[in-house]
């Protein structure tokens, strides 16, 4: 395998070039590919565009409606500090992107993302299952993750001196 990494490929139904310039506008960096005379009906039409995404590259490929965006498929935004959780979050879910649960959003061309404050990933898999299952299930509650909240609940089953 090279050691190039992965390139991850979406598809979209005719806006690729909306898509990236979107992202472009939440993350920055990128590029556009242009059809050739190769396909004349489409030439000059936007067939794939590039772009990088905090280290992740993708490419956007305008293939038509045969294959919609699932929630099967998200991408993880591990964030450094809750204002930067705060910015994806309101970033990917204005101007018709969607709130989902557990942290989980949707943006305006249904790409689901999973936007994850710091905390929040520890206080699931904390080593006492109780802690853990105590913050899952508020976890389970929310739309955007509160990890002050979770760590309340994580603690709540603890005895106090």
């Amino acid at each position: 395998m090279s050691g190039n990494g992965f390139t991850t490929c979406l598809w979209f139904d005719g806006d690729a070039e909306a898509a990236a310039d979107y992202y472009l506008s939440v993350f920055k960096d990128g590029r556009i590919a242009r059809y050739t005379q190769a396909n004349p009906e489409q030439e000059g039409s936007v067939m794939t565009v590039e772009f990088e995404v905090n280290g992740q590259r993708f490419v956007g490929l305008n293939g038509g409606p045969q294959f919609p965006f699932t929630e099967a498929i998200s991408f993880q935004i591990d964030c450094v500090d809750e204002a930067e959780a705060d910015y994806y979050y309101e970033a990917l879910t204005k101007d018709g992107g969607q709130e989902s649960d557990c942290g989980w959003v949707k943006d305006r061309f249904g790409v689901s993302w999973q936007v994850i404050p710091p905390g929040a990933v520890e206080l699931v898999s904390d080593p006492d299952p109780g802690r853990a299952s105590r913050a899952m299930a508020a976890m389970m509650k929310m739309k955007k993750l509160d990890v002050a909240e979770m760590r309340r609940a994580a603690d709540a089953g603890q005895d106090t001196l």
